[in-house]
């Protein structure tokens, strides 16, 4: 049986009287890779968060690696977690955002192991090892001692990849990682994605690259108004969609 890394069961998320997740359900198993589609504003990087507890939940219940993520359960009732056990959930789970986060004072190297020295306790020569392979891994073995600003968009967010891979990471989270990119630069970050993909890591990718969810994932889910409208292979999402939304929104991007 395939071994389930992320059981999302019936997951709410309000800000005030806006309700932006209404009971998301969905399960990812290890190895494989989710592409989460839909317009601005549906509740997909807000769903994307709630897996690993940047955003708290306001129902429902997610699990990553069969474990409850960021809460407790004591009966029926959740308590959240302290910090330090949170911080503990997210060590398995690397995320790579729409805006790079690099730390500009550091080199790429320094930004790629700084977490495996401060976090996971790793001795600096290891970790440097580490950094160096990661680095040569997302094409950027020569830009080790560069800092952020002498780096295009693209290299800056491949550096972020190695950095959220640097922590071992049984599953990858990325938030529109080519969004705020020049179209020339997107090729060469998908290419590493698509590089982990083959690599047999669990992924869960939000993106408004059609291309690339067609080619390499497992499963497309097409979210709007914080619900899944349709669900299925890429072939069954992207060519012959069931639902009038999702066949209205595919109209307007492909």
């Amino acid at each position: 049986m395939a071994e389930v890394m992320v059981d999302a069961r019936n997951v709410r998320k309000t800000y005030g009287s806006n309700e932006v997740l209404r009971g998301v359900s969905l399960t990812v198993e290890r190895g494989e890779v989710l592409c989460i589609i839909g317009p601005s504003g549906s509740g997909k990087s807000t769903f994307l968060r709630c897996l690993n507890h940047l955003e708290s939940i306001n129902g429902g219940r997610i699990y990553v690696n069969g474990e409850l993520m960021g809460y407790r359960q004591s009966g029926n009732v959740l308590h959240e977690m302290k910090p330090k056990d949170i911080a503990r959930q997210r060590q398995a789970i690397g995320m790579v955002f729409q805006k790079f986060n690099l730390f500009p004072h550091m080199t790429a190297l320094q930004n790629v192991i700084e977490a495996p020295i401060g976090v996971a306790g790793i001795n600096s020569a290891e970790a440097k090892e580490l950094g160096t392979k990661l680095l040569d891994q997302v094409g950027l073995g020569d830009k080790g001692d560069h800092y952020p600003s002498q780096l295009s968009g693209g290299q800056q967010q491949r550096v972020a990849i190695a950095r959220a891979l640097a922590m071992k990471p049984k599953l990858m989270l990325f938030d529109e990682p080519t969004s705020a990119l020049d179209p020339e630069l997107v090729g060469d970050v998908l290419d590493v994605m698509k590089g982990l993909a083959k690599a047999g890591m669990t992924m869960i990718v939000v993106t408004h690259e059609m291309g690339f969810a067609r080619e390499v994932a497992d499963k497309v889910v097409f979210i709007d108004k914080g619900q899944i409208v349709e669900m299925g292979t890429p072939k069954q999402v992207l060519d012959k969609p069931q639902e009038a939304r999702t066949k209205a929104f595919l109209n307007k991007v492909l």
